[in-house]
């Protein structure tokens, strides 16, 4: 009776978080989805149980894990240890684990694999190594989601199950992804900066490492939306190494050898993770981005960047190990393949409101 009255009571608690979470865009929809007032509140869809709201449950008794064990070990891979956003998910990962540990009476450890540098090969290393450790689950931002199939497809033949975060594998035996829609980001990022531009001008797309699976959706969620921009015209879509520096000298470079530019349209914030990347750039230019970093939110207080396009970087790695861990002790996979959130627009108008939010998911 008291297992009974746990698993009821562990059902409610992920059937109320679930309540509470909702997809920020369906794929297909040309629509962007309506922004959210903060990232902290934006809501990851169905059966992701995120933040404080797994603390709220209160079991019978605190259990075993699943065939007795007293622990758990969830493996988190991201693309790598220098991008800021991938910090702020491991933040995530962490803090889900503490909190559940304390929920469930399980020990849940997280072994975080993830390389110095965006290296695909070296994700499908760390996927095998913790394959051979006898992790009970991986989460994983895919470098490349083609490189990664068939060490994920390995992986899940041997027992563990993987859920992508951020960068998908589409066509692995993953089990789910959780984090942005991307077309709609894009699509969003396009419609702002048209606002912006006055709806007419010469854009140019700043579109980080090519091989990425999530930063190509967004690339063509830009240039769908274009399309509808009968007076805006492509420049052309530029890659480069996603680290702060290439992306800033890669900005300023093009916009002097071509200056007919005049919007940006930064499908990942690399550039505005550092000061005066825009030096030359932002009086000639009008400049959208992904992502909210809190050097990024200068660039707006300063105008020099007319809106961002904000992503729940915490919940990639709270809301992917909750979901490895609600599988692993009650053998429940999510409900949703593809699993996403709503999200936040970040103006001078608003800016102050997201001020502080980066403490938290950096763990300071």
């Amino acid at each position: 009776m008291q297992a009974k009255r746990f698993l009821s009571a562990l059902a409610v608690s992920l059937i109320g978080s679930a309540a509470l979470l909702s997809v920020g865009g369906c794929e297909g929809k040309s629509e962007p989805a309506k922004p959210a007032p903060t990232a902290g509140e934006a809501k990851p869809a169905e059966n992701a149980p995120a933040g404080d709201k797994a603390a709220e449950a209160k079991p019978a008794e605190k259990p075993a894990a699943a065939g007795g064990k007293k622990s758990l070990t969830i493996g988190v891979i991201a693309k790598s240890q220098s991008n800021p956003v991938f910090q702020a998910a491991k933040t995530g990962a962490f803090d889900a684990a503490k909190e559940l540990s304390a929920k469930l009476g399980v020990e849940i450890k997280i072994d975080w694999q993830t390389p110095p540098s965006e290296d695909a090969q070296k994700q499908a290393q760390a996927i095998e190594q913790l394959v051979a450790k006898g992790v009970d689950g991986i989460t994983l931002s895919c470098t490349d989601g083609n490189v990664l199939k068939a060490p994920i497809d390995a992986a899940v033949e041997k027992g563990v199950p993987i859920i992508t975060f951020d960068s998908d594998s589409s066509q692995s035996k993953r089990m789910a992804y959780f984090g942005t829609d991307d077309v709609i980001a894009g699509q969003v990022v396009m419609q702002h900066l048209a606002k912006a531009m006055g709806d007419k001008g010469v854009v140019a797309i700043l579109a980080g490492n090519q091989t990425a699976p999530n930063l190509q959706a967004r690339v063509k969620g830009v240039k769908d939306e274009m399309a509808k921009h009968p007076n805006i015209k492509l420049k052309e879509v530029y890659y480069h190494k996603e680290t702060p520096a290439d992306a800033a000298a890669m900005v300023q470079q093009v916009q002097t050898a071509n200056p007919d530019i005049t919007g940006w349209a930064m499908v990942g914030g690399w550039p505005l993770f550092t000061e005066n990347a825009l030096d030359g750039v932002y009086d000639k230019a009008k400049v959208v981005s992904v992502d909210h970093l809190p050097t990024q939110l200068g660039y707006v207080r300063k105008g020099q960047v007319q809106a961002l396009i904000g992503q729940d970087c915490y919940a990639w790695g709270h809301t992917t190990v909750t979901m490895l861990v609600d599988y692993a002790l009650n053998n429940k996979k999510p409900e949703k393949v593809m699993n996403t959130y709503e999200l936040p627009v970040v103006t001078k108008e608003n800016v102050e409101e997201f001020d502080g939010l980066w403490t938290k998911w950096m763990g300071k």
